[in-house]
């Protein structure tokens, strides 16, 4: 599943219910009125279950999912919103400002909601009284290997949430079932599980584990590191390495995987040379002239691909692996190796798609308005920006606070820290990975990465089994790839030394 990315499902099982004030309560006597349907002093207000644990969906596209029991534990609820119809302008409560109680029970996720007087709500919480709407949506992300999937008695597909990441809003909604702006399931995950079956019975029986992928150049994978090197029938060999399999590589090389990659924002390429030039289309201002009839076509005089010039060069590293893990046959050792390339790889990626970012034109600041003229002025407003920053820098923006007492940063929904920046996403990284500078000026990359780094990427990975010294040993690692910068004019590079009081207007 793509781990960072969010997914919305529907509710229909949601008990949703509006509760009057005294004044639109006062023909409704109805003794038999549940506690929820009661007057409140403090104005209208809707109940019900946004999530409602272990009951099956509608089918999402060949299986049905549930959310397990245990989904929400330690999920972060202290800033989410409650919306109509998942449209943010549309906002009916919040966690953030106490209007909106959430409860995980054993029945799902309950929610209480205090209306604002406005429109939507008023619309909302009539539609809900007279039963026009009685759904409940939610928008959230799957945690790392946080869904599994399996078979039924009936051999039907089935995905089980096991953790959620993030829960994003819960919605109020009229779509009485799924619907494709609904179902955002990342297919690959359920492909994938489709593959660990065998091709000739499929939908007949499920194997015993994953570990009884019939895919065989994944299997003769498997067996290789399990005798420890000595096993490499079905396998490619080139120079004594052997070549790691494509369907293992593939997710390696899955940015919506990684929750902590900078490649995800930059442009990464396959290649198949070690040596070349690849064309990357940039933020260009051509225009198409005019044309009479039977004259020629004018060229467009403008850059409209710049060639990047790249030269893929070795990497190697290390995946541990103990006898534990080796010799146990009920652990998938395949899905171990991934897990540990994956974690070199962001490494790899990090490191030096950070020593690029901070090699742009380099801008001093003090203020936020020092950002907003980097931002405004320095930066085409055709780039589609984010902000870079450290641990340090996202605390001293996170507590910015304009002259009437709002913090500056806005929240966000689609950003991994949650917040916002002049309308861009903003970035965090860890202060080891991009430290403060030797004068304790706080660093910030603003600009469009996509545009700034360019990574250039020969997907084959070989290996070998090594014992790296008396205690350890596993698999020798050797990746080749090139990281490049783009464009000039796309980034720059920020040390914000704060004022001493921060004052925006």
């Amino acid at each position: 599943m793509n781990n960072d990315e969010k997914e919305k499902r529907l509710n229909t099982d949601a008990n949703l219910s509006a509760q009057p004030t005294k004044e639109d309560g006062k023909n409704s006597t109805d003794s038999s009125a549940n506690d929820d349907n009661n007057t409140t002093k403090e104005g209208k207000s809707l109940s019900g279950y946004a999530i409602v644990f272990g009951t099956p969906s509608k089918d999402l596209g060949g299986f049905t999912e549930v959310i397990d029991k245990g989904a929400l534990d330690g999920v972060d609820l202290s800033d989410v919103y409650m919306v109509n119809n998942h449209d943010l302008s549309q906002v009916l409560a919040s966690t953030k400002s106490g209007t909106l109680k959430l409860n995980v029970d054993d029945k799902g996720l309950h929610f209480q909601a205090k209306l604002p007087e406005t429109t939507t709500a008023s619309d909302t919480y009539e539609n809900v009284k007279d039963g026009n709407v009685s759904s409940m949506s939610f928008s959230f992300a799957v945690a790392k290997d946080g869904d599994t999937f399996s078979k039924n008695d009936d051999g039907k597909v089935v995905r089980t949430i096991k953790q959620v990441k993030s829960l994003f809003d819960v919605s109020v909604v009229a779509i009485p079932a799924y619907d494709d702006a609904n179902v955002q399931v990342d297919k690959r995950s359920y492909e994938d599980f489709l593959r660990s079956f065998n091709k000739e019975e499929d939908n007949k029986k499920m194997e015993k584990t994953i570990i009884d992928n019939t895919n065989s150049e994944t299997r003769s994978f498997e067996n290789y590191i399990r005798s420890q090197g000595e096993q490499r029938d079905g396998l490619t060999t080139e120079s004594a390495k052997v070549v790691v399999p494509t369907e293992v590589i593939n997710d390696v090389f899955d940015l919506k995987q990684s929750k902590y990659n900078l490649a995800q924002y930059a442009t990464v390429k396959n290649v198949g040379t070690a040596v070349g030039t690849y064309p990357v289309a940039t933020n260009q201002t051509a225009t198409l002239a005019t044309k009479a009839e039977l004259a020629e076509i004018a060229d467009v005089d403008a850059e409209m691909f710049k060639g990047v010039d790249y030269k893929v060069v070795t990497r190697a590293g290390k995946v541990y692996l103990s006898n534990e893990l080796v010799e146990d046959s009920e652990v998938n050792i395949v899905q171990e190796v991934k897990a540990q390339l994956q974690k070199l790889v962001d490494n790899t990626d990090n490191q030096n798609i950070v020593s690029l970012l901070t090699g742009f034109t380099k801008v001093t600041a003090s203020s936020v308005d020092d950002l907003k003229k980097v931002y405004n002025v320095d930066l085409d407003p055709a780039l589609d920006k984010s902000v870079v920053t450290n641990q340090t820098g996202f605390n001293w923006l996170d507590t910015l606070k304009d002259s009437d007492g709002r913090y500056i940063l806005q929240p966000s929904i689609t950003a991994e820290s949650g917040k916002q920046l002049f309308g861009s996403d903003v970035i965090v990284i860890s202060d080891k990975l991009l430290p403060n500078s030797k004068t304790g000026a706080l660093p910030m990359v603003i600009g469009d990465i996509a545009q700034s780094v360019f990574i250039a990427r020969r997907n084959q990975v070989q290996v070998q089994w090594d014992q790296f010294d008396s205690y350890s040993q596993g698999l020798s690692v050797i990746i080749r790839n090139d990281y490049e910068k783009i464009d000039d004019d796309s980034a720059r590079y920020v040390e914000v030394t704060p004022a001493t009081v921060e004052k925006t207007a």
